[in-house]
């Protein structure tokens, strides 16, 4: 039995990225929607963007043993997300392989973490990035942004009115 070929982080976080890009250009950038938040508690829809944006350079830098970048300042969530994405795929591949126990830190809210770089990728920074990304999905479609499930993954396609709630015509 051979070891699998571990993923590179930097192009799992890129994919949906991308995805995310595309999810944007079918929102637009109306106030409204920027600032529409699923609960009052919960971050607005450009915050989601920007979060799971960071989650992915939160992500990445300490496991490519970089400092993490900030593109925080970019002049909007499209160039934002281009910025983050080019410098990600800029990250040779072998900066990911350092010993697995290495430990990475962050702060999760009000705690400080420091966590074994698998746990910290697959149980820390993946979870908070899906979070954030699927909030920023859920604000879009709850506004009434015409997106499905084929824009969150970029496999699914369904014909156009379709919906598993109403039957198909016989």
């Amino acid at each position: 039995m051979t070891d699998a070929m571990p993923i590179n982080p930097a192009a799992i976080f890129c994919r949906s990225l991308a995805q995310l890009a595309a999810m944007l250009d079918k929102t637009g950038t109306a106030p409204q929607l920027l600032a529409a938040r699923l609960h009052p508690d919960m971050l607005p829809f450009a915050q989601q963007v920007r979060a799971a944006v960071s989650f992915s350079l939160r992500g990445c830098c300490p496991l490519a043993g970089l400092a993490v970048a900030d593109f925080s300042g970019a002049a909007s969530l499209h160039e934002q997300i281009a910025q983050t994405m080019r410098y990600l795929q800029a990250i040779p591949a072998e900066h990911f392989d350092g010993p697995p126990d290495r430990i990475c830190r962050d702060r999760a809210g009000f705690a400080d973490i420091a966590l074994p770089a698998d746990e910290y990728l697959n149980l820390y920074i993946l979870p908070n990035f899906y979070f954030h990304f699927s909030m920023a999905y859920a604000i879009a479609r709850s506004a009434g942004v015409a997106i499905g499930k084929g824009d969150f993954d970029g496999y699914h396609a369904y014909a156009p009115g379709f919906s598993f709630e109403t039957p198909a015509a016989l």
